[in-house]
């Protein structure tokens, strides 16, 4: 895997640089702000840029933005301070494909990002509970595009359980009696269709236009 840190604070770079190093991660470069970030990422494609959200010249939320118009093929997560509600969700809108606090395991860091390589949004179960919870009272934009009739039933059924908030290809695979293949299949289906980048962007447009009703993982 080939990652871009971008942060402000150098002290923390370089001791996440010598953390993903130690497991074998190459570290395409390192930037200070999200300026830079962006060029960076245009000229090195990484896999991943792990992108802090309060830097300087160009924040990283609209890093975000523009790193998710330009260069599609590299996922951005989010690695911040910030437990704030609405940073976890304008971030997922902006594109990202995670959202991490900085006070993580670092095992449990490591297995979020070995996610994101699969496709897998990179959330701790609280975060996901917490986004879910923001997205279950959207102020609903009607559908413009008649989405739903977009999809055959079995991509409805795969959309109904990443609403619930089960996300994994194995989970999937596993509720819908099918090969982990056919699943990927069945969601990218679903992305081209809905024009969204990843599986967090395809929650927040289901719930934002009222395609279904969010279910409580705890009772799921």
């Amino acid at each position: 895997m080939r990652v871009l840190i971008a942060d402000d604070h150098a002290l923390f770079r370089d001791g996440l640089r010598s953390l993903l190093e130690a497991r074998g991660i190459d570290v395409v470069g390192e930037a200070p702000n999200g300026r830079v970030a962006v060029e960076l990422a245009e000229q090195e494609l990484p896999d991943v840029v792990l992108m802090d959200l309060a830097m300087p010249d160009l924040s990283g939320l609209d890093a975000t933005r523009l790193l998710t118009a330009r260069c599609p093929t590299v996922k951005v997560v989010v690695l911040t301070a910030s437990e704030d509600d609405t940073a976890l969700f304008e971030s997922i809108k902006s594109g990202a494909q995670g959202y991490l606090l900085k006070n993580l395991e670092s095992d449990q860091f490591f297995r979020l990002l070995e996610g994101v390589a699969r496709g897998e949004p990179a959330l701790t179960p609280a975060l996901a509970r917490t986004l879910l919870a923001t997205l279950a009272h959207p102020q609903i934009e009607p559908p413009t595009d008649h989405s739903l009739n977009l999809l055959t039933d079995r991509e409805q059924e795969v959309l109904q359980l990443l609403i619930q908030g089960i996300t994994s290809n194995r989970e999937l695979a596993e509720r819908l009696t099918v090969s982990e293949n056919t699943v990927k299949f069945h969601l990218r289906n679903i992305l081209d269709k809905l024009h969204v980048q990843n599986r967090a962007q395809v929650v927040s447009y289901a719930l934002r236009h009222g395609l279904f009703k969010p279910v409580d993982p705890e009772s799921a």
